[in-house]
């Protein structure tokens, strides 16, 4: 879920202009208000330039390719997606589906791949494929078919390109234009090189195949449905209701059958590897330490079982070269990296209660820790080798911003910051480690961006986007608000014995403090999501202090960067140490005498959504009014890989998902409730929400109710999101604001 942090007035907004007055048609209006958002930034293999996707500014919503070129220090468009396909693309559902996963949304170019050369691009577009060369700038088709071509990528040498079609492996050899098919069996319930649903939902992989470093073989997953409980689903649009077959893993049911198999691509056999007797797993990463050396990471249905498994090729030889265990769950990782001059590996864990880094040798001894403390890593980010040093992001001065860290590869425990302004880096490093691109946020400053050298110094902007007239923010800046950040110390209580909790809180327009104001408590509460950060926000909070409310918005235990202990209170409790800390917050609200007590409403979406029910189902002396949107109801109909790592196996712990319910709370609904959905939603299926409302029926209790036709879980459209935000407004004002 991406964050935008909004503000707020500082001196240097002073004199800025007479205000326009914030509005939600204007939010969702082109131009984008918190102006330019490159994304997909990337160096090129060579290093001679910067690509990124840019929003035009007539329509955010259609990219184009840009790049920054350092040779001469220009920023220009190099691909316009109109030159490679105009009008509306015909997504499969297949594509459909994987997008929504990516959280993508847009037309015209939405990925794309350099060669290893850097001389041609890679576009996947309206389900086919597209070379670009550099030199010449002209494009050629190289899949002209009905059927759909996804998941498509350059191999590591640069002599193919590879794609997913009709769940079967494709390779085009570049120099010839040849097409090979590499699977065969892929049909029905049988996916080649595919990721299923919860890989791609839960566990952040969304391909199912991987190139050896020499070309010569691709590891594959070959997955098998035909286990997975079929369900037949409906999504209604506006003119017709389509009825859908899914295969949908539900807490508690079969999962699909998967195996891992090498091809050789001379030979186009493939080898299967042994993956033990247990059939019942999950492969959530696969990755190729050597040509002929394959890792794959192994995890027990429970997932408080992790192994690192190192395969030889082709003898198929399997060895562990670590295990990590958990007595609740082990969290999945991207930081595993193999050093190219030595047999070293590094790895993130949690084992000693925050994520850090280790060095390990390919026997799985451990070398050196090389992060430590009670604070927690976010990403490593690249390894220079040869000077022995290692990047990453963390949160070691503070967890509500993400810096730029460099450590010593040899164990020292040194680390020194280079990052330097207050606020969240996102990093993205050259190949080379040689520098790196920082997309920078703070509560004052919407999205940067800039090019900058190992040393942290920058280079150029990249997209400066400041907030000047001519940018669409500066007309609203003078009325900005910037919201305050503190911390609640809680003492006692359960494990752990006394936790500090996070909080950001917009005071209303024209702040007295001598009235007292309704607020709006804005919240998640689910686990790897953080919302309280030093960063630009979403607008709709500011929007709603404009209109005269407090926002608050604190991050429960549960929630993301504060380390293993602060997210392991929720195992098989979830809807219960997430609500008291909830309520935590709101009875440190009530000391604040601006504040009226019995004008306190919340909002949440999907998680958000299940923890708005339970906020106005269990603690309605304290939330007055309550929105939820898109909500879990019902545990045992969210999937398998998130669901049971969080609440165990329903068929062994009914009674966790009894009390994690909403159903056995919704008797006490106090005060009025809405609830949206959209009713085309894959993830969290509008089954959620009839449950709900025939039991809100049954007990003969009111409610307001909104449904999306033809929306997914995300509601995207400017349109809708429009009218989704402006009913929010709405009925917080008849709720919160009718005794003003």
């Amino acid at each position: 879920m991406k964050r935008f942090a909004l503000s707020l007035f500082v001196a240097g907004f002073a004199g800025f202009c007479s205000a326009e007055q914030l509005t939600i048609d204007r939010i969702f209006s082109d131009p984008a208000l918190s102006g330019t958002s490159p994304r997909a930034l990337q160096y090129s293999p060579d290093g001679s330039r910067v690509t990124f996707l840019k929003g035009r500014e007539e329509d955010y919503n259609r990219y184009d390719l840009w790049e920054y070129r350092l040779s001469d220090g220009e920023t220009r468009m190099l691909v316009d997606s109109d030159k490679l396909h105009r009008g509306e693309e015909q997504l499969s559902d297949e594509e459909k589906a994987r997008r929504e996963r990516q959280r993508i949304f847009g037309s015209g170019i939405m990925e794309y791949s350099w060669s290893k050369d850097g001389k041609s691009l890679l576009f996947p577009l309206a389900g086919d494929v597209f070379y670009y060369a550099l030199e010449d700038g002209q494009s050629k088709r190289l899949t002209e078919t009905e059927a759909f071509e996804t998941d498509v990528r350059v191999s590591p040498k640069g002599n193919f390109v590879s794609f997913i079609r009709d769940q079967n492996i494709f390779v085009v050899d570049l120099d010839s234009g040849k097409e090979r098919q590499l699977t065969v069996d892929g049909k029905g319930p049988i996916k080649n090189g595919m990721a299923e649903f919860v890989a791609q939902e839960e566990m952040d992989r969304m391909t199912g195949y991987w190139w050896s470093p020499d070309e010569q073989r691709i590891a594959y997953l070959q997955v098998d449905e035909s286990p997975v409980d079929e369900v037949t689903r409906s999504e209604i649009y506006a003119d017709r209701i389509e009825m859908i077959k899914q295969r949908y893993p539900a807490a508690g049911r079969p999962n699909v059958k998967i195996k891992l198999g090498v091809l050789e691509l001379a030979s186009g056999k493939t080898q299967w590897l042994d993956l033990g007797n247990n059939e019942d797993i999950y492969i959530p990463r696969v990755q190729w330490a050597r040509d002929n050396l394959l890792s794959y990471q192994w995890q027990n249905r429970s997932q408080n079982r992790l192994e690192l498994r190192f395969v030889d090729i082709p003898s198929g030889n399997t060895r562990n070269a670590l295990v990590e265990t958990s007595d609740t769950w082990v969290n999945l990782f991207h930081d595993l990296r193999f050093l190219k001059n030595s047999d070293r590996f590094l790895w993130a864990s949690e084992k000693d209660g925050f994520k850090h880094l280790y060095l390990y040798d390919f026997r799985g001894k451990q070398l050196a820790q090389l992060t430590a403390g009670d604070w927690a890593i976010d990403e490593l980010e690249a390894l220079d080798e040869d000077n022995g040093k290692v990047y990453f992001s963390g949160r070691k001065d503070t967890p509500l911003e993400r810096h730029l860290y460099v450590t010593d590869l040899n164990g020292s425990g040194k680390i020194e910051k280079i990052s330097s302004r207050a606020g969240m880096h996102s990093i993205e490093f050259a190949g080379d480690a040689s520098g790196y691109i920082d997309t920078y946020s703070n509560p004052t400053t919407p999205a940067q961006v800039s090019l900058h050298g190992i040393d942290g110094k920058r280079v150029t902007w990249l997209q400066e986007n400041k907030v000047e007239e001519g940018h669409p923010l500066y007309p609203y800046m003078s009325d900005w608000i910037e919201p305050e950040f503190g911390q609640i110390e809680v003492k006692g209580g359960k494990a752990p014995e006394g936790h500090t909790l996070y909080y950001r809180m917009y005071k209303p327009a024209g702040f007295d403090p001598k009235q007292t104001y309704p607020t709006m408590v804005f919240l998640y509460g689910g686990p790897h999501a953080q919302l309280v950060t030093n960063s630009w926000d979403r607008p709709f909070n500011q929007f709603m202090a404009q209109q005269g409310y407090v926002v608050f918005t604190l991050d429960n235990r549960g929630s993301a960067n504060r380390g293993k202990k602060f997210e392991d209170p929720i195992f098989k409790k979830m809807g219960s140490v997430e609500v008291d800390d909830q309520v935590t917050g709101v009875k440190f609200l009530r000391t604040l005498p601006f504040i009226d007590p019995e004008r306190i409403g919340v909002y949440g979406h999907s998680y958000g959504g299940y923890m708005a029910l339970m906020a106005m189902f269990k603690a309605g002396d304290y939330f007055k009014a309550g929105i939820s949107g898109a909500p879990v109801t019902d545990w045992g109909l969210y999937d398998t890989h998130y669901t049971e790592r969080y609440m165990g196996n329903p068929n062994q712990v009914p009674e966790a998902y009894e009390a994690a319910s909403v159903f056995p709370y919704a008797k006490d609904l106090k005060g009025p409730l809405l609830i949206y959905h959209g009713m085309a939603d894959d993830n969290v299926l509008f089954t959620n929400t009839t449950k709900l409302i025939k039991q809100l029926q049954d007990n003969g209790q009111q409610f307001e109710l909104m449904t999306y036709p033809g929306k997914k879980h995300s509601l995207r459209g400017k349109e809708t999101r429009k009218h989704w935000y402006q009913m929010m407004k709405d009925f917080f004002d008849r709720t919160l604001k009718a005794s003003d």
